[in-house]
Formats: C-alpha cells, structure tokens, sequence
C-alpha cells in the first residue's frame, strides 16, 4: 500500500568519514553532522580573472525546511533516540522530518567511549534507527501502520558504504527488516568502488584511522559483494534484492582543485579525475542481477564540486536541486546517445589498417532560468562518457552511450502564464587521438576538436485544451540548418517509459551521426517505485 504522505517521507541523513579524534568530537558536538554548512561562495564567473562571486546557499537543512516544510526531530534538547523513560523525549514525528544518524557518537569522547565502531555496527544501528523513527511516526499518527512507512537515505562519502552495508546485508531480525522501508538512496561523491592513491587502493594494512575500510578487499565482506569482487575486482555492486536499482542516485564532484585537505595533499595524490578524494570512476553504482551478473547503472549526475570544503558537493546548489528533484520531482529522463554512424578520417581509412580510437562524450543540461547546471560532464574535468572505437564494431555499428539522468521540477510550481519545462542540453563528442596500427595519427589532428557539439533547447509541454497529451518542442540553438521540430511523448503510464529521440548527424570525416534518446517515466506518481 502506497504511504498517503507520498513523497514527503522522513529524511534520514548518513554523515561521512571522520579521521582524527578531534574530527570525530567536532561531528559529535554539531546537531547536523555538517548537513547545516551552507556556501556563500560560486566559482563560475565569466571573466577568468574576477574573484569568485557571492552565491548563497543556506544548506540542504535550511532549504528543506524552507522549500518543502521539512522540520528537525530535537525537542528541548533531546533526541528521538534517546531513552523513552526520559521524562522530556521526543514523542512523535510528523512524516517530513529531518533525522541525522548520529554514529559517531559513540566514537567521540565527549559523548562516548572513544572507540570507534565498525563498519558493520554502524549499518546495524541505522537498522535500529529506522526502526525507532517508523515507531515515533505510528506514534503521532504520521502513518497509517508499520507498512505504509517510507524513509530516504542522503549520505555523504562513507556514509553511502554505511547505507549500503545496511541494504546489502540480511537484518538480524529477518522478521522485521527495515530495509523495505527505504524508498529511496541518494548518495554524495561516495567511494563506491574505494579509494585510490596514486593510482593504487588504499591498502588492508592500513588500519590506523580506519583508513582501510576503503580498501577494495575490506569493502567487498561488508558489503556483501565477495563473488562480484573476485570476478571483476570492484565493489561498486547493488546486489539484487537490497534496493531497487531505480531508486538510487549518485551525485559525483568533479573538482579536485578546490580540495584543501592535508594542504591540497589529498587531492595530489588522488590525481585527476577525481573531487579530491574520489575518483570519478569510483563514485557510482551498478546493478547485479538475480544471477550476479552485471545490469543497468544507477542513476548519476555530475557537478564541479570537490569532496567537501567551502565549494563542497554537499553545500551546492546543483547538488540540491539534483536531491529535490529526485525525492520530489514528477519525472525521470535518462539521456542516451544511440551512435549510428561513426566516420573515421579519410587519410586513416585509406591506411587499411587497424585503428584504435577513444569517443568522448561531453553532456551539459540546466534548467530555464537557473545559473547552474543539473548535470556537467565534460573532458576538462574527466567525466566524461566513453566508447571505444572496438566497442563500436563489436556493436555492429550500433551502440548506446548512457550519459546522465534528470529528474524535472513539481508540476505544481510552473508558471501559469509559460506552464512548461524548459531545458538547454548540449553534447559535444570530441575527436578522439587516432592510433593506427600501434602509432599515433597526427597528420590532420587538431588538439580540442570535436566530431559534434551543438544545444538542443527543449520545452516539455503538458497537455492543453486543444492537444491529448504531453510534447517536446525542440530546437538546435544558433543553428538555423539543423531543423527543430515538435515530438509528441508516448502516453506516460505508471511502471513503464516512454521515449523521444531527436537525431543528430555530421557527416564529414571524421564525423558522427546517430540520436539523442530521452528515456521519459513517471516519478512518484509511480507508486510501485516506493516498493
């Protein structure tokens, strides 16, 4: 049964990796763990030389609050977990409230023993803590009974390995298994597939710190991903049957540069491609299937942010957005390029020789209106998409890059006097550095090229007196050879998706042409998402 607060539903946030004891007392002595740490500081500006421009961002705490009436579960000092024979505790939650796991607590020696808990005890205490919030919310009446009850986990850096090591693993209680609750998972630059120095894992030995709960070997038992491991050597695996692979959500930082931990050390040693501490390539998740075997990726959106800090991904706007829209949005769109033709340069087919080749896949999309961007991959920072030139004859020329999902805004908030939802998203794909038979191709190379790089402006139209259903009008800004058009959208229906393609094409050589796919669902009115 579907919960009647849909999609208000609790928010429980999972703070990350405390190294020092001192780091562990500060993140004890705070309410939010760090989730109130807001920005007034936005990199971007137009002129390379200007000093960074004041953006206020007030924290994912004031704006919840703000934005979508969530309030916080401390009441005259106390803590919803805090012994019910306490004479002040907490009694009762409503369904949009804030929750912070507080793990470190026990670590800490203000509150604590100093000693800091594994892995493993911290994943069956957020069991525990899910319990205690669905109790205090059938308390209060914020639900009808114990199965109706939702929650979502937000977690940042290790908190994600503590979330999953909850959902990868059987509960103890396997009568009572908190993990159905969780209807969503929605994880900040967490190191799903561990962390790398100097291109190497960081190694088991490594225990001062609890530094190596971030080895590969380490992770893999207390994730519960031993087989997946030995197969393929990562550990960035949803197992079948933890959560349903839809309902997760990676958000990757991109900028090293501005991480200043250890004097800028970590992100030295961290290495391009990365926010500073994660490496790209690290901080996302696919899915396995009943049988192990590898399936789709979860969804993913990239921004310019470091690991944490004064330009952190916790504390930024387009991570925000990202969260909101995924817990509350009415839409899901994945973006696919389908790459039917791929046009290699005259001079190299003429060589009649093996090539080898790497297609970058650049994606860049934000809302009407808005000074940032829902998703930002492009080759500067690492993040962008990839196919090989042999994947794409393997594929019989054939093939389907996956490059981001967006969740679209509440309807509720369009503007009745334009009530559609309008977006700019540009794909470029770079010419890649040819290799034909083992040597580099240079005679007509040109560093910076690209085989295509145009915007598309896209306006969802909801249906009207006069149209039966939704359509997508579109246009390639500043180019007036390239047609625009009109695409009606499939009838959207719960449990399934519908999908626009617009085609693109460059038929020089080099050149590319294929599709840009927008794989459209319901979200959230999709009640059978919750489940």
């Amino acid at each position: 049964m579907a919960n009647q607060n849909s999609p208000f539903h609790p928010i429980i946030y999972v703070r990350g990796y405390a190294m020092t004891q001192g780091d562990i007392d500060q993140t004890a002595a705070d309410p939010f763990c760090g989730y109130n740490v807001g920005s007034t500081i936005y990199r971007a500006v137009s002129d390379s030389n200007s000093a960074p421009r004041r953006f206020v961002f007030e924290s994912p705490v004031v704006r919840l609050t703000a934005d979508f009436q969530y309030g916080t579960v401390y009441s005259d000092g106390y803590d919803i977990v805090d012994p019910d024979w306490m004479p002040n505790r907490v009694r009762g939650l409503p369904p949009r409230c804030i929750v912070i796991f507080r793990y470190y607590d026990d670590a800490s020696q203000l509150l604590g023993t100093g000693v800091v808990p594994s892995i493993e005890t911290s994943a069956k205490q957020l069991a525990e803590l899910i319990r205690k919030v669905r109790e205090k919310l059938l308390e209060s009446g914020g639900v009808a009974n114990i199965n109706d009850f939702r929650c979502y986990l937000v977690a940042h850096s290790m908190g994600g390995l503590v979330c999953r090591a909850f959902l990868q693993n059987d509960p103890d209680d396997i009568n009572d298994d908190p993990r159905r609750h969780v209807a969503k998972f929605f994880t900040y630059a967490t190191p799903h597939n561990g962390i790398d120095l100097l291109g190497l894992n960081v190694p088991r030995w490594l225990s001062k710190d609890d530094i190596n709960n971030f080895n590969r070997e380490r992770m893999a038992e207390y994730l519960n991903v031993k087989s997946a491991y030995a197969a393929t050597g990562r550990v960035d695996w949803l197992p079948s049957g933890s959560i349903n692979p839809d309902n997760v959500f990676c958000m990757v930082g991109t900028n090293r540069t501005d991480y200043e931990v250890a004097m800028g050390a970590s992100r030295t040693f961290a290495g391009h491609g990365s926010d500073g501490l994660v490496r790209i390539e690290n901080a996302t998740l696919r899915s396995l299937n009943a049988k192990g075997e590898p399936g789709r990726p979860c969804a993913k959106a990239f921004t310019y942010r470091s690991h944490s800090g004064n330009f952190g991904i916790v504390n930024g706007e387009e991570s925000y957005q990202n969260l909101t829209r995924f817990l509350f949005g009415d839409f899901r769109v994945d973006i696919w390029a389908d790459i039917t033709n791929l046009q290699l340069p005259s001079d190299v087919v003429a060589t009649n020789k093996p090539v080898k080749a790497l297609y970058q896949f650049e994606l860049l999309a934000s809302p009407r209106g808005k000074p940032w961007y829902l998703t930002r991959r492009v080759a500067e920072e690492d993040s962008v998409a990839c196919l090989t030139h042999e994947e794409w004859l393997n594929s019989g020329g054939n093939t389907s890059v996956y490059l981001s999902t967006v969740f679209l805004a509440n309807l509720a908030k369009l503007n009745p006097n334009d009530p559609t939802l309008a977006y700019s998203v540009t794909v470029g794909i770079k010419v890649p550095d040819y290799e034909v038979d083992g040597r580099m191709w240079l005679a007509q190379h040109f560093e910076g090229g690209y085989l295509f790089r145009k915007t598309l402006i896209l306006h969802i139209v909801p249906p009207t007196a006069v149209t039966s259903g939704w359509t997508v009008q579109y246009e390639w800004a500043a180019e007036p050879t390239m047609s625009g058009g009109t695409v009606p959208i499939p009838p959207l229906v719960p449990n399934s998706t519908s999908q626009v393609t617009i085609p693109f094409s460059n038929p020089a050589k080099p050149g590319v042409s294929g599709n840009i796919r927008f794989v459209l669902s319901l979200w959230n009115i999709d009640r059978q998402q919750e489940k």
